[in-house]
């Protein structure tokens, strides 16, 4: 049996409010396979985005251990933190987060700005992500010039460019029209199928759950397969 790309051993988090201590993960494990689309459900305030986070390096769980290709991320600094997700993690934001003065191929290379490619070399890397997307076509647009399905395919280009590790999506087509919306779903099921990423999506919707490979489902801190009502909506 191969080893896991993600392995979350028994996390639990917290958050304090004054003097309240709340439980958003309670003793959670959950192992993701490398090049598998997993879809992460649960209502509001159930600790979806949280739990992302904890993966993604952006926050760091109270216990547990949480390992991505072997590396144990809870035992990392905030420095080193921060050098990890830069090459590892590509990030899929609901409201796309492109800086609206430069074109679709510079927010593209934004991400490669800091690494040893010269000027030539992020520009090629930046054209091939473009047009795993469809849009080298678009590559001098700005953000306004294009739809919002547009302006996320160039979000997901920005998180591949890297070649990183792990995607993580959080309510990727939440701003979408239903057309848009399935666009940007086939492209993350290819990005998993044909290109082996692994992708890991919160999503409150059903349809797009649907696209996943794996559906988990999150309430009250604790971890399940989706239930059978949610699963019935997928189909």
């Amino acid at each position: 049996m191969s080893t896991p790309i993600i392995d979350v051993q028994n996390v639990s988090k917290y958050y304090r409010r004054g003097a309240e201590s709340i439980q958003v993960l309670d003793n959670l494990s959950l192992t993701i396979e490398a090049g598998q689309f997993l879809a992460l459900m649960g209502p509001s305030g159930s600790g979806k985005s949280t739990l992302l986070n904890l993966i993604a390096g952006l926050d760091q769980a109270d216990s547990g251990r949480i390992l991505v290709d072997g590396l144990d991320i809870t035992g990392l600094s905030e420095t080193q933190l921060a050098s990890w997700r830069a090459g590892h993690v590509g990030f899929i934001f609901q409201f796309y987060n492109l800086i609206p003065v430069l074109t679709a191929l510079e927010n593209v290379e934004l991400p490669l700005m800091l690494s040893a490619l010269n000027r030539r070399q992020r520009r090629e890397h930046a054209l091939t992500a473009l047009a795993l997307v469809s849009l080298d076509d678009r590559m001098t647009h700005y953000p306004r010039q294009l739809s919002g399905g547009q302006q996320q395919r160039v979000a997901i280009a920005r998180a591949i460019v890297t070649d990183p590790t792990l995607l993580v999506a959080d309510e990727p087509t939440g701003d979408l029209d239903r057309h848009s919306a399935e666009d940007v779903l086939a492209l993350l099921d290819t990005l998993a199928g044909n290109l082996g990423k692994t992708i890991i999506m919160v999503t409150h919707d059903p349809r797009a759950a649907r696209k996943a490979h794996v559906m988990k489902y999150l309430e009250k801190g604790l971890l399940t397969d989706a239930p059978q009502a949610v699963v019935s909506e997928c189909v």
